[in-house]
């Protein structure tokens, strides 16, 4: 055993003045949770299968339970993830214009079995249409291992990005912190470094059947916004902050009371002090409110993990609303 003070000097970190865990050679682990629902939606959504006989679709994502991380630990990267996920499929037969559904159930996707050996469940709704759940099960079988294959492929190699610094990374940031320290000593003053990546805009609407108020509260009254988030701190003023599930922070911009709300958007696992910038518009219609979600600046790896996220909002928020609506 080395004496103290001479072992590796990778695992001395109480030595150091700035207590770094020197290029994540420590146990460090990252949340792929909300990522990866994202990345299940974007790659099994939209999965088409066809013979001469008919053609099938899978057209929804009803349920994605479970979680994934990604842990590193001496230089080596550790997977976990376990899935229980439902898919909805529709089809129709080419001869007759018949039209069929059905559900997908993959009861355990996890790490501790191959993508191949992976269980995938095809059922249909009750009457004909055989020739269409036959389909599903073979070629829509093959279909959604791939899909599943080519997650885990984009789990590794997208989401891990950073995780284990290569030596270019390590000369790199080696090199600007000397840049910064002669600028230090030269009595410079040193501005704050923003982040440029590549991003995009979105933009979704959607419909609720509650007044403009109603609506617009959901999201300003903290006891509203905590049944639809499950966990937020708030304060609804300029400035103040919204959380979603710890894993999100948000702050305000600007609020028109029952008209606009405008928020700094950002996940945890984004650069650090890159934010999105959030516009929801309450838009008034006969017995209903119009909601026009406006972003920009999501990341381009992000864009469908946030559609995903912001269309279980909605859904979330819909069934909030009925339960106070059968309250009142």
């Amino acid at each position: 055993m080395a004496k103290w003070g001479q072992g590796n000097p990778r695992w001395i970190v109480e030595e150091r003045e700035d207590g770094t865990n020197v290029n994540n050679w420590h146990w460090t682990e990252r949340d792929a949770t909300s990522w990866s629902k994202g990345k299940l939606c974007e790659f099994l959504v939209g999965i088409v299968v066809e013979n001469e006989a008919g053609c099938c679709q899978i057209n929804e994502l009803k349920q994605v339970e479970g979680e994934a991380s990604c842990s590193s630990c001496k230089g080596k990267l550790i997977f976990f993830y376990e899935w229980n996920i439902k898919l909805g499929w529709k089809g129709i037969i080419k001869e007759s214009g018949a039209k069929h559904q059905g559900l997908i159930e993959i009861p355990s996707l996890s790490e501790e079995n191959e993508v191949d050996d992976t269980e995938v469940n095809m059922s249909k709704k009750k009457g004909d249409g055989d020739i269409l759940k036959d389909l599903m099960e073979t070629a829509g079988t093959a279909q959604v291992r791939e899909a599943l294959g080519d997650y885990l492929k984009v789990l590794k190699r997208e989401f891990t990005v950073g995780m284990i610094p290569t030596k270019a990374t390590a000369t790199q940031e080696l090199t600007v912190k000397r840049k910064l320290s002669e600028k230090t000593l030269q009595g410079s003053s040193l501005v704050p470094l923003g982040v440029r990546i590549p991003t995009v805009a979105l933009y979704m609407t959607e419909m609720f059947d509650t007044g403009v108020k109603q609506l617009y509260s959901i999201f300003t009254v903290k006891d509203l916004v905590q049944k639809f988030s499950k966990s937020a701190i708030l304060e609804a003023e300029k400035g103040g902050e919204f959380m979603f599930d710890g894993n999100i922070i948000s702050e305000y911009i600007e609020l028109l009371t029952n008209r606009k709300i405008v928020m700094k958007w950002r996940c945890r696992n984004w650069p650090e002090e890159h934010y999105a910038i959030v516009a929801l518009n309450f838009v008034p219609t006969p017995g209903q409110t119009e909601l026009q979600f406006d972003c920009k600046g999501v990341s381009v790896c992000k864009e469908e993990n946030m559609k995903f996220c912001w269309k279980q909002h909605f859904e979330e928020i819909k069934g909030l609303l009925q339960l106070i609506t059968l309250s009142d």
